[in-house]
């Protein structure tokens, strides 16, 4: 399985028209301004009974809750107010799949070198080995159904060790659900009790994954009931459905809805921390903060000559700082970046990510967290008042 490039397939959805712009995909979620329309993916997925079911076949020793660690440490505090009267400007990075070991190492690295932490959305299947897979059964498909593949037990136990890492380095892992099934046939339909099983499913999936790849018990990488917040394949799906079923579970914040730079509100009892609409630079063009709607926003999600990369580059890095300036304008209100592990179009987001991260998150009024640290602020300090309003 190579995790990154099995998102690409996954994630070419279109969805919806941004406002005064051609038709571009959004992961599979509406803009902020209109409703979404999907055009279906191919799937010869047979569909048999839509009542979903995970209970894995055979269920290893599982390491006690008590002893496993919380999956969004929070081990910073800061300010409510900055000397210059301002909130601090937060830059939350986050990263769909977490499945590449090599990313993993790069992203870590980076982080390090600044001082940031971020989060990330793991996908089940990439803790859970391929020869189990039929002890995930998801509404309407087959068991074992997966858009983005299964875990082999090195590549597992691998996942486990880094997981395990990056949380005592104070990183936070969030959950990208299971098998990312996107589009006209996918988890927009799903109810409430569907998104429940799919949330259990990835529960059972870190629990007992580890120990499946290693044939004997292995402590799982962290408590997948400390699990604080998602981010929805493709940013789809029956919103209130899938939020009463994260506000069930005591999840604080949904990472998934599209919106502007402005101060978070609370939606179906959650937390929204939406990905931006940005203008990209250069262009009268409106996009999303994230690597998927900057690449079809550039180039139509096709991959450019590799001499085209350091300007497409350059150009993604200005929306970056286009963006920031925005919200030191507006009152400081998060800039939240999305991106992929992956390397879409010769590694152009992945590189300009890296350089705006290690640009800006030393910058005095900026701190770079991860979204639980951003939810701990808020349930401290609240939304500075007056600062509602998109930008």
């Amino acid at each position: 399985m190579r995790p990154g490039a099995n998102l690409v397939g996954a994630a070419l959805v279109v969805a919806a028209v941004l406002a005064g712009c051609a038709d571009v995909p959004l992961e599979g979620a509406p803009s902020p301004s209109t409703s979404p329309s999907h055009k279906p993916k191919p799937s010869a997925t047979p569909k048999p009974s839509p009542t979903p079911s995970s209970t894995p076949s055979a269920t290893p020793t599982v390491t006690p809750t008590s002893k496993l660690p919380a999956a969004a440490p929070v081990l910073r505090a800061f300010p409510g107010r900055l000397p210059n009267g301002k909130p601090p400007l937060f830059v939350v990075v986050s990263f769909d799949g977490a499945g590449d070991l090599a990313l993993w190492a790069r992203w870590r690295a980076v982080a390090k070198q600044v001082n940031a932490r971020m989060t990330f959305f793991l996908s089940g299947p990439y803790l859970y080995p391929g020869d189990h897979r039929s002890d995930y059964k998801p509404p309407y498909r087959k068991p074992g159904a997966s858009e983005i593949g299964w875990g082999d037990p090195a590549n597992v136990l691998g996942r486990t060790k880094v997981l395990r890492e990056a949380i005592a380095e104070g990183h936070e892992i969030g959950t990208h659900a299971n098998g990312h099934f996107c589009g006209a046939n996918g988890i927009g339909r799903w109810t409430t009790a569907q998104w429940t099983a799919e949330l259990t499913a990835f529960d059972r999936m870190v629990r007992t994954g580890p120990s499946l790849a290693a044939g004997k018990a292995v402590q799982p990488p962290f408590d997948p009931a400390t699990v604080k917040g998602m981010r929805t394949p493709c940013l789809e799906g029956n919103r209130p459905a899938y939020r009463q079923a994260m506000v069930q579970r005591g999840m604080l914040y949904d990472a998934s809805a599209p919106g502007y730079i402005t101060w978070p509100k609370k939606q179906d009892g959650l937390w929204n921390f939406p990905l931006e609409s940005v203008t990209l630079a250069g262009t009268s063009k409106k996009t999303l903060t994230m690597d998927y709607n900057l690449w079809f926003s550039q180039t139509q999600a096709h991959t450019a000559p590799v001499a085209q990369a350091p300007a497409l580059k350059a150009q993604v890095l200005a929306t970056y700082q286009q963006a920031l300036a925005k919200s030191r304008a507006s009152g400081n209100p998060p800039l939240f970046l999305g991106n992929h592990f992956n390397r879409w179009n010769n590694s152009v987001y992945s590189d300009a990510l890296t350089d705006f991260v290690k640009q800006t998150c030393t910058q005095p009024d900026v701190r770079c967290v991860s979204n639980m640290e951003l939810a701990s602020w808020l349930a401290k300090y609240g939304v500075p008042s007056g600062q509602n309003r998109p930008s």
